[in-house]
């Protein structure tokens, strides 16, 4: 019986976190409708670290300390949170909120291709390259490259697709730099998420002027982007790599694209045609053929489920 409910617990988390970041995208459309993208990408960060805070502050963690830390975390927080989010707020000005998840979902694709030069470990295998290929492949369905990109933004479109590239790029200078950080999981990504919280607080005041109005549904929407899709997934996305594992947590990433595709044409009466969604599925079997790791021979190592995710999840997670 409990263990019924422990899998069926983690199921619905699994659940929630795909809603969540599947509906981000929509949150961001619906957020830029009354606000500048700097403004968006601000408030959801300001959100996000105040649910980490208090997060940090039930479990009386404290924040990292090192200087080496905090500058390596200054470039991770400008990596996998401020540029990212910005790029995407901006792209979503021109471009669907269904094109901008089903860009996200190019990620892992990036990431394969940058890990094959930047992580000595990761071993190029014809069934990886093949995945590589097959994905980009989805991309060009997707943007209707047999006939000129006609009715696509091509600045939304390439903003869109240099955010979901900052993820991987990330990551790798996560897992090279912050590996061994004497520090928890959640102190180090608050204090990212504050650090990027402080990068929008400069940047922001010197490209945008203050609203003189302050709109009910687009200020929701930055909340609940980022409070839920920034905060509370994060806390929600360790609870899944510690219960079931890194690999299955991140099956996540192939449920983001058919939600915000979803919500955009049920919510958003955004348009749809056949290209979309077959291309949206293409770029995930590519992705799904990346994550394929070569079996290991010699003997069989016991794997034991971690307390806390490791560098590379956590800094997923902050994403």
């Amino acid at each position: 019986m409990t263990r019924s409910r422990s899998l069926l617990d983690w199921r619905l988390r699994f659940a929630a976190l795909s809603l969540i970041w599947g509906f981000s995208f929509l949150l961001i459309k619906v957020g830029t409708d009354g606000y500048a993208p700097f403004q968006v990408t601000f408030g959801r960060l300001l959100f996000g670290t105040a649910v980490l805070a208090v997060a940090m502050a039930v479990r009386r963690e404290g924040l990292p300390r090192g200087a080496r830390t905090w500058g390596h975390l200054t470039v991770a927080a400008l990596l996998l949170n401020a540029l990212p989010f910005s790029l995407f707020a901006y792209a979503e000005l021109t471009i669907p909120s269904t094109l901008a998840g089903i860009c996200n979902a190019t990620s892992p694709l990036w990431g394969m291709a940058l890990s094959l030069v930047a992580l000595s470990e990761d071993r190029p295998t014809r069934l990886r390259v093949a995945g590589l290929g097959l994905g980009f492949l989805g991309v060009l369905t997707v943007l209707g490259a047999w006939q000129g990109f006609a009715g696509m933004d091509a600045r939304g479109t390439a903003m869109a697709l240099l955010a979901s590239l900052c993820y991987p790029i990330g990551w790798i200078y996560v897992r090279r730099t912050l590996a061994g950080a004497d520090a928890s999981n959640l102190s180090l990504t608050g204090a990212q998420l504050l650090l990027a919280t402080g990068q929008l607080a400069v940047v922001t005041p010197l490209f945008t002027s203050a609203p003189t109005d302050f709109p009910l549904l687009p200020l929701l929407a930055v909340a609940a982007l980022g409070a839920l899709g920034t905060g509370f997934a994060v806390l929600l996305q360790y609870g899944l790599v510690a219960e079931v594992g890194p690999t299955t947590a991140q099956m996540v990433t192939y449920f983001i694209p058919v939600i915000a595709t979803a919500a955009g044409v049920a919510l958003l009466g955004e348009s749809l045609t056949w290209s979309t969604p077959v291309g949206a599925l293409i770029v995930l079997a590519g992705a799904a053929l990346t994550q394929i790791r070569p079996r290991e021979r010699g003997p069989v190592a016991v794997e034991t489920e971690p307390s806390e995710p490791p560098a590379r999840e956590r800094a997923e997670a902050a994403s």
